[in-house]
């Protein structure tokens, strides 16, 4: 059994005295593990580092076996990841999202998802938006996708403030507002149109993102008896810290 293509390393756990278990987000094959012979060289301890970009080649007897990664770098991106609260605490939290997902099944919107992601971790507004919807793309691949597109009451598709927590649908303003308190605020970011150029998002803006998918993503893992382990509160210290130096006036 082989294949080659594209993985970003998620992490990587000691196997023997000199070799290393890789295990990758795939564009082909989903998250995927194998053994990486030397993976503890200092050729190679450079290269497996979370975040960075690899060419990979597996290659296992029969396919459920656990094979081995032939690797070779592509995007070395760990060194500027590992650099900051953020990075480190975004890697984190996208590798536990991606293990609620079932192993070398393909995703391969949640693989681009994932590279645009860890390229744009720099500039905290943008990253803000991008980890949410990420998170919603997790959520529609766990068989919970959110529908923004237009109410569940009316049908329109105009001035949607609001989600229901029991059909994961958007609803309008008009409908909502006499069950607000029962409804969760839907950020404007979420909808296609509604964020103008250039603008930030106000930390307003990011809990309401943060609390939408946090909600029913509690809900699945109560549902199935699993631990977010604390990786969404340390990335929602990371970008208070990042927001309140650079954009105090959004407080």
């Amino acid at each position: 059994m082989e294949w080659s293509g594209r993985g970003v390393v998620l992490t990587t756990r000691k196997h023997g005295e000199n070799d290393v278990i890789l295990e990758a987000m795939t564009l082909d094959h989903g998250r995927h593990l194998g053994l990486v012979r030397g993976g503890r060289s200092r050729r190679h301890r450079p290269v497996l580092q979370p975040g960075n970009e690899l060419s990979l080649t597996w290659k296992a007897r029969l396919s459920d076996h656990l094979g081995q990664f032939h690797i070779e770098p592509e995007t070395l991106r760990a060194g500027d990841l590992m650099t900051s609260s953020l990075g480190l605490a975004a890697l984190q939290h996208l590798a536990f999202l991606l293990r609620l997902l079932p192993e070398r099944h393909a995703y391969p919107r949640l693989f681009n998802a994932l590279t645009v992601v860890l390229d744009h971790l720099e500039a905290s507004d943008a990253a803000a938006a991008l980890l949410v919807r990420f998170e919603l793309e997790v959520l529609r691949d766990l068989g919970i996708g959110l529908d923004l597109s237009s109410c569940a009451a009316t049908g329109s598709n105009e001035d949607l403030a609001y989600v229901s927590p029991k059909s994961a649908r958007a609803v309008c303003r008009e409908a909502g507002t006499p069950y607000h308190d029962r409804l969760l605020p839907l950020p404007g970011f979420l909808l296609e149109g509604q964020r103008q150029a250039g603008s930030e998002l106000t930390w307003a803006d990011v809990t309401q993102g943060f609390d939408l998918t946090s909600f029913f993503l509690n809900r699945y893992l109560q549902e199935h008896g699993t631990r977010d382990g604390g990786t969404r509160s340390q990335v929602l210290s990371a970008l208070e810290k990042r927001y309140r130096t650079e954009f105090p006036w959004n407080f």
